[in-house]
């Protein structure tokens, strides 16, 4: 499909289409037959992005179909009826934290559905004076930090295996 024949008011997603937007993530953001407009833009850390003609947007937690339309919205009173197009060029946003006695502590990117247990192997796995039985969870959420307990010897076993939860963008997984 040419750019002339691109149906109009679509989002070209390069995630799921659930994805929410988040800080340090970068997006090609283009309006179809308006070269001038189309931007690489990263979402700083406010959670804001600065876009041509209608300035400073607030993106964070937004998914791209909204983002899509919020851009289209606010660029209609410049450009008639225009058509916007959003790629998630870079999901830096989407990261876990591992610390502590792990063989690889750090940040890791967070592809869809890991698990705490698949985290942890990322890591390189724990590290021989690791306190497998009192691992920590830490998410942040609108209500505070939650933590989460995980018990490694019971997970690795097959048993209690509601412990080994999904992760989320930003949860720190602490081993001791």
């Amino acid at each position: 499909m040419t750019t002339d024949q691109m149906p109009r008011n679509v989002a070209v997603e390069t995630v799921m289409p659930d994805y929410r937007v988040g800080i340090g993530d970068v997006l090609h953001i283009s309006v179809w037959k308006d070269e001038a407009l189309n931007r690489d833009v990263m979402v700083l850390p406010d959670g804001t992005i600065s876009f041509p003609l209608i300035g400073r947007i607030s993106v964070n937690g937004l998914t791209v179909e909204a983002l899509v339309e919020v851009v289209e919205d606010r660029l209609d009173k410049y450009v008639p009826d225009p058509t916007i197009s959003v790629q998630v060029l870079q999901t830096i946003s989407q990261a876990v934290y591992i610390i502590g006695k792990v063989n690889r502590p750090g940040r890791f990117d967070l592809p869809n559905n890991l698990n705490v247990l698949q985290a942890l192997a990322l890591a390189g796995g724990l590290n021989p004076f690791a306190k497998s039985r009192h691992i920590k969870i830490f998410r942040e959420t609108d209500e505070g930090t939650q933590i989460y307990d995980f018990n490694y010897e019971e997970v690795s076993k097959g048993e209690k295996l509601t412990q080994n939860i999904r992760l989320q963008r930003g949860d720190v997984i602490v081993v001791r």
